[in-house]
């Protein structure tokens, strides 16, 4: 048994250390640069001596951004929603890389608001989350395809452990597990070509998904634009409850991001990069877990995390 784990141990370290080679000429597009896992790996690359075009959202992300790297990193405003930004995106990148085509795609670009109880939320609550997380990662993945081909060389989506088990409502979880079937369904498409389609599914970091305003501000709008006949079936105490555990999930998030960011980086520049990434000690020994129990077990345990509402039977 030791022999077998000192041979597992040493075959995954040779792994993370067989690197590919030329990588200060190998462009990599990354979405949602502005902040968070997507600005930090733009420099974490910059510093490997990479190409990056990193895509922003905002003028002020883009020149911050700028500021605090090299000349190695190129910017461009994208808007994952539109799909006419997105086109853009995709002739500006085809201009910078040429022939020799796009290494690695990394689509990071993400929102986790509005999430709540379903019954809390609207349609467009929904859409607007589906929209940047899911439709627009697999438009811009399409965009970019023919140079990811022709360099045979990877997408990089991310996930999140929300894509594995839904432990709370909104249009998040049910973007994520969408990012896990397309990443999957085109991973076992693209192999023919050479490509490589990772996923990351990170568990709960502190990054800016949530917006600067504060949740429980938030988690109040959507109580108050309830009907009354909702908010008296939940009860004051649902929502108060829901509320404080919903923060105090939010304010145990793990600061340290190089975790995630590290995982995005080895699944660029391995040359066996795995299918699945779990940064997040949560996701290893917590969300695993709860996904492969039994449905009804998984069920069983989430229900004891939640409140009880007050016309509960």
């Amino acid at each position: 048994m030791a022999a077998l784990t000192d041979f597992a141990f040493m075959y995954r370290w040779f792994k993370n250390c067989n690197l590919v080679k030329n990588l200060s000429e190998k462009y990599v597009f990354i979405t949602g640069c502005d902040s968070g896992f997507g600005n930090l790996l733009a420099k974490q690359l910059v510093d490997r001596g990479m190409k990056v075009l990193a895509a922003c959202l905002t003028e002020e992300g883009a020149q911050k951004l700028l500021q605090d790297t090299s000349y190695q990193l190129q910017t461009f405003l994208l808007d994952v929603t539109k799909s006419e930004n997105v086109k853009e995106a995709a002739q500006w990148v085809r201009d910078q890389v040429g022939e020799q085509g796009l290494w690695a795609l990394v689509n990071n670009a993400g929102v986790g608001l509005p999430s709540g109880p379903n019954e809390w939320l609207t349609i467009k609550d929904f859409v607007k989350v589906i929209n940047i997380n899911l439709v627009g990662l697999i438009d811009v993945t399409l965009n970019m395809l023919p140079m990811i081909k022709k360099a045979r060389g990877r997408v990089v989506n991310m996930s999140s452990s929300g894509g594995r088990v839904a432990v709370f409502g909104g249009g998040y979880c049910v973007s994520k597990f969408g990012v896990e079937a397309f990443s999957d369904s085109i991973r076992r498409e693209l192999h023919f070509f050479g490509v490589k389609v990772s996923i990351i599914e990170p568990g709960n970091y502190k990054t800016s998904i949530l917006g600067q305003e504060a949740l429980e501000s938030r988690m109040k709008k959507l109580w108050d634009r309830l009907p009354q006949e909702t908010r008296d079936s939940y009860g004051e105490e649902y929502f108060q409850t829901y509320t404080k555990k919903l923060v105090n999930l939010m304010r145990s998030a793990e600061p340290r991001i190089s975790d995630v960011t590290n995982s995005m980086e080895h699944a660029i520049v391995s040359r066996s990069p795995r299918i699945r990434y779990n940064p997040g000690l949560d996701v290893k020994f917590l969300y695993l877990t709860l996904a492969k129990l039994p449905t009804p077990v998984t069920d069983f345990i989430l229900s004891r995390y939640l409140p009880r509402p007050a016309d509960s039977v």
